[in-house]
Formats: C-alpha cells, structure tokens, sequence
C-alpha cells in the first residue's frame, strides 16, 4: 500500500523551482508561513516546557518535517536549534530543499520518500504534516505510518483544509480562479477532510488531540491569524500516548 498520488505529485514537481520565489507560486504559502511557525513554535515550547527564549531554543529536539516541499518550514525550525529532517514524495522538491539549504548553510537531512517507506532506525519528538493529507492517497494508511516514527509523548502538527462549503468559495473558486493565488487544480475540494473526520483517523492510532485551531485570512491587514473557526483551513495538533 500506498499513500503516493502520482498527479498530485506531479502537480508540485512542475512548480518547485518556483519555492523559494516570494511572488511566485508559492507567494501564498510565504504569506501563511509566518502564523504556522508562530503556532508550532508556541505548542512546541508549551508541550516539551522550554523556558527560555534563547537563540537556538529548539535544540535536542528531532523533528520529522513530512511532505516538506522545498523546505520553507524545515529551515526556520532548523535556524532555531532544531535537528530537522525533511521528505517529500517528489524527488525534484528535495532537490530543490537540498540545494537551498545547502546555500543556507544549514544541516537539514532531506530524503525523496513517503513516511510509509521511510525506514529510519530512530523515531522524532515532532511530527509535521503541513498541508500534505489532502493530497494523499490514503489518509489513515499516512497517519498510521507518522505514528510509527513519532516518539512516545511526541507531538504531530496536521494542518489541512476543512471540506465545508466556505472552504469550496474561498479555497477554491476564490484562490485558484479568482486571485489567482494558486494554479487552477492545486485543490480537490472532494479530498478535504472534516476536523471530526481527521480526529477520529488520529484518535484510531492512539493521538490524543491537545488542541486545534483555525487559520483566517484578514484582506484588509493582508495577514493571516489564528482563529476559533475552523471553516477553511486548520491544525490539530496531537499526542502520542
């Protein structure tokens, strides 16, 4: 088995030159990146007790960044201490995170593979899954395999869009063909998932959801905040018991 979706990799290795580009493509993804870091950074901090705010805070600290693209979160979570490994299903994106990283001069470990065939001897304190179970082909078989390589007590972040008829008119129809935010097709609004629908998959292989939270857009601040509604977009953060 399989979670691989063969187009839907193919639909981001046609645009991963363009990751690190802040007006192109993924200009969205820069716009949005800033309020994940800040929410992943806080439940980190929170769960594992780190007091103080010291340069490299997150050192010790192994984290598994799954369907990591170019690398847009695995470098500031390296920057800040982190031992930050990286894997995509697509070979040109790791290519692509390798060769920024390495123009970073940060020690990121990036692999071309999927959780389910990642056969790495030692298991992470942190999981992320950012933006990446929508695009899978089988979600519980995704989860099941980050459960294997997420430490007792360890934390996974999945953060996805919420299948609602809100996330349909602005994710879709608003992003992809009216902004133009995203290449028309980016999204199937059929492969969204229902935070209930995601909780129970996760509550399946014993992850106990510590928290939740919403991700809104403000037009007219031209920033994105964290928020109680959960209409469009979304993360779960959760518990490895």
């Amino acid at each position: 088995m399989t979670t691989i979706n063969k187009e839907e990799i193919q639909k981001f290795s046609n645009l991963a030159d363009e990751w690190w580009d802040v007006k192109g493509k993924f200009k969205p993804l820069h716009m949005f990146n800033p309020i994940r870091i800040e929410y992943i950074i806080s439940k980190i901090k929170n769960h594992f007790e780190i007091q103080n705010n010291k340069e490299y805070f997150l050192e010790n600290l192994n984290i598994l960044d799954v369907g990591c693209g170019g690398g847009l979160i695995s470098e500031p979570l390296s920057r800040l201490g982190a031992n930050v490994t990286g894997i995509d299903a697509s070979e040109k994106n790791i290519k692509i995170a390798k060769l920024h990283s390495a123009k970073s001069n940060l020690s990121i470990r990036y692999f071309h593979k999927s959780p389910e065939n990642f056969n790495e001897y030692e298991k992470f304190d942190i999981i992320l899954n950012l933006e990446i179970v929508e695009h899978v082909e089988n979600v519980q078989l995704f989860i099941n395999s980050c459960h294997k390589l997420l430490k007792k007590n360890g934390i996974m972040f999945t953060a996805t869009l919420n299948r609602t008829f809100t996330s349909y008119i602005k994710a879709i129809i608003g992003a992809e063909y009216i902004l133009r935010w995203l290449p028309v097709g980016t999204h199937d609004w059929n492969k969204f998932i229902k935070p209930e629908e995601l909780e129970k998959k996760l509550t399946k292989k014993n992850l106990k959801t510590l928290d939740i939270k919403g991700f809104e857009f403000n037009p007219l601040l031209n920033k994105w905040k964290t928020s109680n509604n959960l209409s469009v977009n979304y993360i779960v953060c959760s518990k490895k018991n």
